[in-house]
């Protein structure tokens, strides 16, 4: 009977710390290799933010050429989510998105 109690408890305890957990993010260093494994440049500037409900880390890469590329890396997995070619006013619209709302 104690046997079965102390093994119940330490399945629940197994259960709740499991469920309980904090997803592990791969690191800004991390994730900037994998960003330049994708498209070579000079970071310009990196963030962890939070799109569409998933945590990423997002990189404008200036390329040799002049042109700005993001990189979006998925925080948790690595995986590269979304390369695109961002314009000023690509760039523009995302800092005024960024501003804080006065009430």
């Amino acid at each position: 009977m104690k046997k079965t109690f102390v093994l119940m408890i330490a399945t629940i305890l197994f259960t709740f710390s499991a469920v309980s957990a904090k997803p592990k993010y791969i690191g800004m260093k991390r994730a900037k290799e994998i960003a330049h494994q994708h498209v070579k440049g000079t970071i310009k500037s990196s963030e962890l933010e939070k799109e569409h409900g998933k945590m990423i880390y997002s990189f404008d890469i200036q390329t040799a050429g002049g042109k700005i590329k993001e990189v979006n890396i998925d925080a948790v997995t690595g995986a590269v989510i979304e390369v695109k070619a961002e314009t000023a006013a690509d760039e523009a619209k995302e800092k005024a998105a960024e501003k804080p709302t006065k009430n």
